[in-house]
């Protein structure tokens, strides 16, 4: 039988305003995650369960084998996130899990997780927009000055590339999204074409590491497109497929000089960051033209631990951590489009790949209101952040 819906009670209520603790799940990958995470903003734990050696033998994500390892490492997530969070199972208040989108085997495992502990143990359930979780991190690690609504979030990741106008927790519209493939995916790619080995952190993160262990020769680079100018859209493939006319002309990577593939590997990172400037300036000319006050751009997702880009944003880059105080960085190239001045936040870079602390925390202000899910929820493999609104959308950029 299907569980009805949790509400909250009056005295529950009470308890939930004082202090509400979600154990999390994330699955929509290739990492296992588990946490715990408290309506007080403390991240009790937080347990990463990478798969790249499980993965790296096939050049990238192997939906069968991901499956595989998500059901093997599930249960030992949970048990090391509560042990570090000195709970028992019973002591949580609610069970959040990735609801989408995501790989639909991937997204399978974290869900019947997710409902399976939260009917054992008789606690609400809810099912997490995993992209609306990385827009609302800032507001969970940025505790003393949180980015006020409404802001622009730049959400770059393995499977998406989107620019959103966020003016609630709920509310966010897509002012620009990839037209081909997401920025994260064409780093792994590219990676892949240099043939560099995987990092800790996959491909994508390789290629940074292999343009930053040496200098760089400008003059061995190949030219990269400039994709879409002037377009509030992105676009990847166009670098992408210079960067394999290139290595293909030279007979593949196994000839290539290493000066040659970083100074290759280094063209393709600065003209594709140079892209998501060039978009996000776009982004701040629409919103200030039609009167939204944006005064905060939060740059998160997988790619948004990237320390090349977040350099770029400015000379003074700290940690932002729970209570410790938030990088806000002036951006001329951003401030020239706006009459206002720009704060820029990122997350820390730990955050900003896929963890279940993005997911619990996104789920706390549905746990608050007693708008929880039944055990019978379905995963959403496709989902758009915009169906979170509940209104159509009445204005395209």
């Amino acid at each position: 039988m299907i569980r009805p819906r949790h509400r909250l009670s009056s005295s529950r209520l009470r308890v939930a305003l004082r202090q509400f603790t979600v154990l999390a799940l994330e699955s929509s990958a290739d990492d296992t995650c588990a946490a715990v995470v408290t309506s007080s903003r403390q991240i009790l734990s937080n347990v990463v369960l990478r798969q790249n050696h499980v993965h790296e033998p096939f050049g990238g994500i192997h939906p069968y084998r991901a499956v595989q390892a998500h059901q093997r490492n599930m249960p030992i997530a949970v048990q090391t996130a509560l042990k570090e969070a000195h709970m028992s199972a019973q002591d949580v208040d609610g069970i959040a899990f990735t609801r989408g989108p995501g790989m639909t085997g991937c997204l399978g495992v974290g869900s019947s997780a997710a409902k399976t502990l939260a009917a054992a143990l008789n606690k609400p359930l809810v099912g997490v927009h995993h992209m609306q979780a990385h827009a609302l991190t800032p507001i969970l690690t940025c505790a003393s000055n949180p980015p006020e609504f409404p802001f622009l979030t730049l959400l770059i990741s393995g499977g998406h590339t989107l620019l959103l106008l966020a003016t609630s927790t709920t509310l966010f519209r897509i002012l620009a999204t990839t037209r081909d493939e997401s920025i994260g995916r064409v780093f792994d790619k590219v990676s892949r074409l240099l043939a560099l080995p995987w990092s800790a952190k996959g491909p994508g993160a390789s290629l940074e590491e292999f343009v930053a262990a040496s200098p760089v020769e400008d003059n061995l680079a190949p030219s990269m497109p400039r994709t879409m100018p002037g377009l509030l859209g992105f676009s990847f493939t166009g670098l992408h497929s210079a960067v394999e006319r290139f290595v293909t002309a030279r007979g593949g990577a196994a000839v290539l000089d290493e000066a040659v593939k970083r100074a290759v590997a280094d063209a393709f990172q600065r003209t594709a960051v140079n892209q998501l400037e060039e978009k996000v300036a776009l982004a701040l000319r629409w919103c200030q033209d039609r009167g939204y006050g944006v005064k905060h751009l939060v740059v998160s997702g997988g790619v948004a631990s990237n320390s090349y880009l977040r350099n770029r944003y400015g000379q003074f880059q700290r940690q932002c951590y729970l209570d410790a105080d938030c990088s806000r960085l002036g951006v001329s190239v951003l401030n020239a489009y706006s009459e206002n001045s720009i704060s820029l936040i990122f997350p820390p870079p730990e955050l900003c790949t896929d963890n279940a602390a993005m997911i619990g925390w996104a789920s706390m202000h549905r746990f608050i209101a007693g708008s929880t899910d039944d055990y019978g929820i379905l995963i959403r493999p496709k989902w758009s952040i915009q169906d979170l609104m509940g209104d159509e959308i009445d204005e395209t950029p």
